[in-house]
């Protein structure tokens, strides 16, 4: 029997094994350190406003006085809300088409590639853009001008994973409506969709996990409200930016409340990310 240990390949492929190893495990401590100092500390100092009914009954309150973030919570969710009903059943109908009916042409290489650029683009630069074609427009914030915005944020993410979890689907499916006499569009809505139901789902998941503690957007878009207001044509409070501006604040009270706001935003996008992860293991 030859042994291998007196090979020189293979001590020097041991060697280099045993290397990599050694510094793809000190890669991931080190990495994972920071990871749980910064949720540690997170939790540590929003634990505090979290455990109190006030965050989420009571609205935010003038520098000094005692409140919590309930307007903020309610614009948040307002906002998200009809960012994820706008940009879904686009994202959703583009990533179809591209999967479904953009096998041929330019279009569909084109629109991956546009997608791909919109899917980078710094989210500064949507608000932006809603600001200068939108709100100086109309002449005022408003939430809705933050809703467009987040479904512009929404739409890239749906359609790469729309597209992505389509193509994944086997062709012996469609072969087998189409057999049958199918057309195309009921094949894609009850074989394909079903399908790829899971991995969709997983996607919108995902896009409001991101929308969730957007901030730069809101800025120029919805701005920020200190009262309680369910009109979405006026400035809308929302977590980000009222945490933004807590935490620049000098005051301790304010401290405390972007502390449980950025927890929450935290917990909220961790529990998302949990729900996609096992939705798509179905």
């Amino acid at each position: 029997m030859f042994d291998m240990s007196s090979n020189p390949i293979y001590q020097r492929r041991k060697r280099m094994n045993a290397l990599m190893m050694t510094v793809s495990t000190v890669a991931l401590a080190f990495g994972l350190f920071w990871l749980l100092w910064i949720v540690g500390v997170l939790l540590w100092e929003g634990t505090s406003a979290l455990i109190r009914p006030s965050l989420f009954t009571q609205m935010t309150p003038p520098p000094g006085g005692d409140g919590g973030l309930a307007n903020a919570i309610y614009g948040s969710i307002l906002m998200a809300g009809a960012g994820t009903l706008l940009g879904t059943p686009i994202g959703i109908l583009a990533g179809t088409y591209l999967a479904e009916y953009g096998q041929r042409g330019w279009l569909a290489p084109a629109t991956r590639f546009i997608n791909d650029v919109l899917l980078s683009a710094p989210s500064i630069v949507i608000g932006l853009f809603v600001y200068t074609v939108y709100v100086q427009q109309v002449g005022h914030f408003s939430g809705w001008a933050g809703a467009i915005a987040l479904a512009i944020i929404v739409v890239p993410v749906v359609v790469r994973t729309t597209d992505n979890m389509l193509m994944l689907v086997p062709n012996s499916l469609r072969e087998a409506a189409a057999a049958l006499g199918c057309p195309t569009w009921k094949m894609v809505t009850l074989v394909c969709y079903r399908a790829a139901r899971a991995g969709i789902m997983t996607g919108v998941l995902l896009a409001i996990a991101r929308i969730a503690g957007e901030t730069a957007p809101l800025l120029f878009t919805a701005l920020n409200n200190q009262f309680w207001s369910s009109d979405m044509n006026k400035p809308m409070a929302n977590l980000p930016v009222v945490i933004f501006q807590f935490a620049m604040s000098p005051y301790d009270d304010w401290h405390r409340l972007a502390w449980g706001g950025a927890a929450l935003i935290t917990l909220l996008v961790l529990a998302i990310n949990i729900a996609a992860r096992s939705l798509f293991r179905k």
